[in-house]
């Protein structure tokens, strides 16, 4: 599984020219899936993706988390996350995750941050989607449950 975070001070989803989701200050978040991917693994990125201390304390030290600034997640699934560029130009995604698996892991991903955090937005599973957000920092973090 792969998270991409980037931390914002705003963030929207746009599906078919309507804004589907959108946050404030908080972390827009690139989920990618793959067929090994469970519900623990799931889990143990969600635990590391709440965590985070990449906000900035009254020193100006990256010290609060998500839930210390009330901050707000927007989780858009993304297989490209899975792109394979290892031959030729055109990338290759059989590394990706099943679209029925992956909507299932990426359904619980949602359900288990709401339980956490008080505002959670998502865009729509396999749409066509408009992203559109103001990185603050800007500050990005790719975790790769492989390495965690």
């Amino acid at each position: 599984m792969k998270f991409v975070i980037q931390r914002v001070s705003g963030a929207s989803v746009e599906i078919e020219g309507k804004i589907h989701g959108e946050i404030g200050k908080g972390f827009l978040v690139l989920i990618g899936v793959c067929d090994a991917d469970t519900k623990a693994v799931a889990d143990k990125m969600i635990r590391k993706l709440t965590g985070l201390r990449i906000f900035e304390d009254a020193e100006g030290k990256t010290n609060l988390a998500l839930k210390d600034v009330d901050g707000q997640l927007l989780l858009i699934s993304q297989f490209t996350l899975y792109a394979d560029c290892k031959k030729g130009n055109r990338p290759s995604f059989i590394k990706a995750g099943s679209p029925q698996h992956a909507e299932e892991i990426y359904s619980y991903i949602i359900d288990a941050c709401k339980k956490e955090i008080p505002v959670v937005n998502t865009g729509v599973f396999g749409a066509d989607m408009k992203v559109s957000l103001t990185n603050d920092g800007p500050f990005t973090i790719v975790l790769d449950s492989e390495e965690l």
